[in-house]
Formats: structure tokens, C-alpha cells, sequence
């Protein structure tokens, strides 16, 4: 639970960002989250999303390219979650049913019980959300990889006996934009707050718009 008190503690920064770039009168366009570096030459490098290679419910091979040139929002979850994770998924719904149809935007949700959801469970479980795979990924893959990508995410994922179910984790939602950048992240067991990032991702929609 440290590692969640934290992540709130970044939160309020990262928030205040948020408004300095995003309130009356300004640019109306989202930060790139997360610390960056200057180069001797005084180009700002921003950080990135890795590489990564999952497995879907399909049994389709994920990784970058499947993103290529898409916006896509991601969180972290386990099917036998008897927290947070519905409130998530409810709340994740409705980012998918209102951009349903918008291409430039996918989903993409790690499992972080590897042993348990495997690929027939993850597509028992889209079966049950009523979601397409080519919208919304559900992934499950190699247990490192799956925890140590959280971090890039600003997000949570540990395994911890004390904790409901076993493991200790965020309900965020986050957006990646195309070019493999944190721009926005909301706390997805909250209604009013999924509302604001949906107008998020209405805005970097907007900036990658063909002016």
C-alpha cells in the first residue's frame, strides 16, 4: 500500500500540471507526464513507453506495432478482483462505448494474475464485457514484464498476500498517445473523474487532428 501512497503524492503534481496546461487560457493542449531530459544540445527527451509482446484473448501477439499511429488508454486488473477492478471496468465501458468508433483510439488491459487468467479466461471475460478484440485488448504474457511495464504507465501492480485477492494494484485508467507518451491518467473507480479524462481524450484526438 506505500507504493500507492506514492502514486497519490505524484498525482497532486501531476494534476497541477494538468491545470497549468489545460485551464482558461491556455494552449488546450495535454503535458507529456513523467520526468524528462535535456541533452547537451538542448533537445528535450520525453519518456517513452518500451517495447513490449503480450498475448491477447484471441491468442494474438501484441506489442507496439499493434499501436502504431493509435492513441490508446490502459490499465492494470485481475478478473477475480473483488475490489476496485468492476468499478474499473464499468467505468472503462464507457470510455469504450463512446469511442467505439473512433479509430484512432484502442484499449488495452493487462491482466496481473498470470497464473490464473489465461487466454480462454481473458476471452470468457471480453465475452462477458461484450467488448471486440480489435477495440480491446486483454493481455496476459510473461509475469516480469507485465509488472515492471506498470511503472512506465505510472501505475501500480505488486503481488501482496495482505491485499483483497492477493494483489496490490492502481484503478487508473491511462491515455498513451501515438507516439508512445503518457499525456493523461484518472482514477477509474471514479465517475466524475473518467468524465474529465474522456474530455481528455477528446483533446488529444483534437491535436492530432489534420489541420
Amino acid at each position: 500500500m506505500q507504493s500507492l501512497r506514492y502514486l497519490t503524492i505524484l498525482s497532486i503534481g501531476f494534476f497541477s500540471l494538468f491545470q497549468a496546461c489545460t485551464g482558461s487560457g491556455s494552449t488546450k493542449k495535454l503535458p507529456i507526464l513523467g520526468e524528462r531530459d535535456v541533452t547537451a544540445a538542448g533537445d528535450t527527451i520525453y519518456p517513452t513507453i518500451p517495447d513490449f509482446q503480450f498475448i491477447d484473448q484471441d491468442s494474438q501477439l501484441v506489442n507496439n506495432a499493434t499501436f502504431a499511429g493509435k492513441a490508446y488508454v490502459v490499465d492494470f486488473f485481475f478478473i477475480h478482483c473483488p475490489t476496485i477492478c468492476p468499478k474499473v471496468k464499468a467505468n472503462g465501458l464507457r470510455v469504450y462505448e463512446k469511442f467505439k468508433n473512433e479509430d484512432r483510439l484502442l484499449m488495452l488491459s493487462h491482466s496481473i494474475d498470470v497464473r490464473n487468467d489465461t487466454v480462454a479466461a481473458l476471452k470468457h471475460h471480453a465475452q462477458k464485457l461484450g467488448i471486440e478484440t480489435k477495440k480491446w485488448r486483454l493481455v496476459t504474457g510473461d509475469h516480469d514484464a507485465i509488472y515492471g511495464i506498470a511503472d512506465n504507465y505510472f501505475s501500480v501492480a505488486t503481488e501482496d498476500p495482505s491485499s483483497p485477492g492477493g494483489f496490490d494494484h492502481s484503478g487508473r485508467l491511462i491515455l498513451v498517445d501515438k507516439n508512445r507518451h503518457v499525456r493523461s491518467f484518472c482514477d477509474g473507480t471514479d465517475a466524475e473523474d473518467v468524465d474529465r479524462f474522456m474530455k481528455d481524450i477528446e483533446l488529444l484526438l483534437k491535436e492530432d487532428s489534420p489541420k
